[in-house]
């Protein structure tokens, strides 16, 4: 007998074939693959059985799936982990271990899929008695980790156990619980193939210890525990002593909470005791097709999106494709991933809440925001509501996506309410709840207009985000700028986005966080290379240009006739502005409706996106701004078009493992400034303001969130080019506060010295103004204090510190001089 699954590869519906009457030798391609399909398309996961004899296609050996051709005394291990929770530098520190201290042939290979850190990390480790030439990823393991609870019920991991072999699942549950979440295919395989299965709760260990989300070094000791490589104990010394060499530099505190996750992991690994009745568990969840807005959507997420997130992209037939053969990906995918990846998740107090909505403004992944509901509607929601301050007769509560949370914290950590009305709690007691209240509220609840301005911090969050639940790390520095820019542009956007991690967060196949609103607009968002992204969006602006001008000039020759004259005037006087252009277009279009054997009236219709006056936006980081960019960037500025460009300052190659930029600062450490960058960071804001003519602004958001959104409001008003240099503190700084401290460390920066706020304006020049706007005030807190909270600069502190402290006078000099500079040129300003 044959046991194939509906979701598995091609060469099973050659099986399939003789069960469904396909399987003769005069069998066509086409309809194996039709059968194919039509297995594949249905509930993943559910098993047919085929007797051997039905596959009559002439194949004289029989096929295997997963094949074990490695050597006899080969231990085979698999590792499924969370991008940023340590275990493949755990593992690759383990192969090290074993390599180095037993007389074992080591190999690793690591997958990883293409989200920032909170991706899917896959880990195949092999060590044998003889050389191993296995150059493809483990099928075959005798050890398989599942690190993130929440991947049972999203990958086939067990099944790549041997029978026998062992199964560590991280979770804090009990037995009762495990009956409860674990998946009945796991609970089947387990049991039927005798694998002997453990469980160990290094989330808890970890808290607990200090070390936040990093469970690897409490799973890497229990690994060794469990895997019987070499003696248990030997390999938790030379742990230590790993441990040592590479957190030294991070302090002793850090090394010692260390050598505690090691013991800690040895100590808490439980054996579970597998019940006789989990051989025939039977399924309980019912897994239901997602429904999209249109066909093309639905059609994306259940056949493109959900395959290739559960890590069966491989098995997608090509015809799947046709409907996106452009390569285009269908806008507001992410939201359809719901990967639940937060240990913790925020817990609103509604009594404590000062409807400020700061915890939505920074909040990286548009997970928490704010909504006005009627009095109605609150009937209707099972969660908290007060009041709405500006009209007692709505309720205001605020909703929490909490499956596409990342557990940063940024929200909580923000709030300004003395008794905080967020507080961080474990994910796995609350989660189910808070996303069907949130749920009901985006589903259900209807926009309103209430009458609190966009222009201010709290109002503009109550407009709804077109970039959300991307795959930015938790706490990113990044992603609050570019879904603030949404808020307040994204139904008319054009967005030109360099190579990047903006690129990666952006849209990471098969999927993209940027969205539609109610009415299906939302940003039109393209990736093009490093080098020439600015000259990219420059031509999508040119292009579009082009095309509003053919439109004005059907528009003219339609005013022309009395019956048109007033709705094509009325748009002609209006289409550059951005808030009456789309209402008169839109009184165009439907006069036109009734008039399409006239050809300008059709044209109109056809290219009625065209008639709302469009946002252009580039957006970029630092590396490719100031480095491999920054020829076209300049390019562009100087053309004069109306653009809008946003950096996202890191200071750092963030994408790439965090090598120097031009943009990164005297004394900080990176890859290839490994002993401190002895030079200065490039100014790029007093560049593009020696123009006279380029709208410029450096922002932070957790400085001072106010003077970020006049920023953003006035670059894209302003008609010509506009350059907006954000600060965003990443990862690769080893912020030691932790990334849920970033609006904190963006407010440092600015009150030491270390990031300068201003906003250059060329249109007060004509208005006989000042154009340059100082919008942060002399450093009143210690340079040295800020940089020596983040690992780039303290490193270089314990390693050289001579060096440190000659780099580090000149940097904070040069901060004092730059600040300097800018008092000058805005006095300069006046006197003209």
């Amino acid at each position: 007998m044959v046991t194939a699954l509906k979701d598995s590869k091609f060469d099973s519906a050659f099986v399939a074939g003789g069960r469904y009457g396909l399987g003769s030798k005069d069998t066509q391609p086409e309809d194996i693959l039709a059968v194919y399909e039509n297995l594949w398309m249905d509930e993943p996961k559910k098993e047919f059985t085929l007797s051997i004899e039905d596959d009559v296609t002439g194949l004289s050996i029989k096929g295997s799936e997963r094949p074990d051709v490695a050597q006899a005394g080969t231990v085979a291990c698999k590792f499924w982990g969370l991008g940023a929770d340590g275990t493949v530098g755990a593992n690759k520190n383990s192969v090290k271990i074993i390599g180095d201290n037993t007389d074992k042939y080591v190999q690793a290979y690591f997958q990883y899929d293409s989200k920032k850190s909170g991706g899917v990390t896959i880990s195949h480790l092999r060590f044998g008695d003889a050389p191993i030439k296995s150059s493809y990823y483990v099928k075959q393991a005798d050890f398989v980790a599942c690190h993130n609870a929440a991947y049972v019920n999203r990958y086939k991991m067990v099944e790549d156990v041997k029978p026998g072999g062992t199964f560590l699942l991280n979770c804090s549950w009990d037995m009762e619980q495990l009956e409860e979440k674990l998946p009945a295919n796991i609970k089947r395989y387990i049991a039927r193939n005798d694998i002997q299965f453990y469980t160990c709760d290094a989330v808890t260990i970890a808290r607990e210890l200090g070390l936040g989300g990093r469970t690897n070094t409490v799973l890497q000791a229990a690994f060794f525990k469990l895997a019987n490589v070499m003696p248990v104990y030997d390999a938790a010394e030379y742990m230590k002593a790993a441990i040592k060499k590479t957190y030294s530099k991070k302090g002793k505190k850090i090394v010692y909470m260390n050598y505690q996750a090691v013991s800690a992991g040895i100590d808490n690994v439980h054996k579970v005791e597998v019940p006789a009745h989990w051989a025939d568990a039977e399924e309980k969840l019912i897994h239901t097709a997602a429904e999209g807005r249109d066909k093309l959507h639905t059609d994306y997420i259940n056949k493109v999106l959900k395959p290739t997130n559960a890590m069966d992209g491989d098995a997608i037939p090509v015809s799947v494709f046709m409907d996106t053969v452009n390569g285009m990906i269908p806008a507001g995918t992410a939201a359809y991933e719901k990967r639940s990846i937060a240990v913790e998740i925020p817990q609103w107090d509604a009594s404590k809440c000062m409807q400020c909505n700061w915890c939505s403004y920074v909040c990286p992944h548009a997970v928490i925001r704010p909504f006005v509901l009627t009095e109605e509607e609150g009937e209707q929601y099972s969660g908290e509501t007060v009041p709405l301050k500006d009209d007692m007769n709505k309720r205001f509560t605020v909703g929490i996506s909490a499956k596409d949370c990342t557990g940063c914290g940024s929200c909580a950590d923000v709030c300004p309410s003395r008794q905080k009305a967020l507080k961080m709690v474990m994910a796995e007691e609350t989660m189910e709840a808070v996303q069907q209240e949130y749920d009901f509220l985006f589903n259900e609840v209807s926009v309103k207009n209430i009458g609190i301005k966009a222009d201010s911090v709290r109002g503009s969050q109550f407009r709804q985000p077109l970039l959300e639940f991307s795959g930015a790390c938790p706490g990113c520095g990044e992603t609050p700028y570019a879904k603030l820019v949404t808020q307040l542009f994204g139904d008319r956007m054009y967005v030109a986005n360099a190579t990047g991690c903006s690129s990666i967060w952006g849209c990471s196949a098969p999927s993209t966080p940027y969205t539609v609103n109610k009415e299906g607009k939302g940003p039109a968002w393209s990736n093009s290379l490093f080098e020439d992204n600015a000259e990219f969006g420059y031509g999508m602006a040119v292009a579009v240009k082009a095309r509003r001008n053919q439109l004005k000039a059907a528009v003219e020759r339609l005013a022309a006739d009395a019956k048109f004259a007033d709705a094509a005037n009325a748009w002609i006087e209006n289409m550059d502005d951005a808030k009456k252009a789309g209402t008169m277009g839109e009184a165009l279009v439907e006069l036109c409706k009734d008039y399409t054997v006239i050809e300008d009236a059709k044209f109109v219709i056809e290219n009625a996106d065209m008639l709302t006056k469009p946002s252009m936006w580039i957006f970029g980081g630092d590396g490719w701004a100031y480095d491999i960019g920054y020829g076209g960037l300049d390019h562009v500025l100087a053309s004069g078009e109306n653009v809008n460009v946003l950096v996202f300052d890191t200071e750092v190659y963030s994408n790439t493992g965090g090598q120097a930029s031009k943009s990164t600062p005297t004394g900080a450490v990176a890859k290839f400034a490994s002993g401190g960058k002895a030079i200065r960071k490039k100014d790029l804001a007093q560049i593009a303001m020696a123009y006279g003519y380029v709208y410029v602004a450096q922002v932070a958001m957790g400085a001072n969130p106010a003077q970020t959104l006049k920023a953003l409001r006035e670059a894209e008003n302003y008609d010509g080019p506009s350059l907006i240099i954000a600060y965003a503190p990443c990862i690769n700084h080893g912020v030691k506060a932790g990334m849920n401290k970033a609006m904190l460390e963006m407010k440092r920066a600015v009150r030491s010295g270390y990031w300068n706020l201003l906003r250059y304006n060329p249109e007060m020049v004509a208005q006989k103004r000042n154009p340059l706007f100082i919008d942060s005030a002399p450093p009143t807190e210690s340079y040295n204090e800020f940089i020596m909270g983040e690992v780039r600069y303290n490193s270089l502190q314990l390693r050289n510190p001579d060096r440190a402290e000659e780099l580090f006078r000149r940097a904070e000099e040069m901060a004092a001089e730059r600040y300097e500079k800018l008092v000058k040129q805005q006095k300069s300003f006046d006197e003209q």
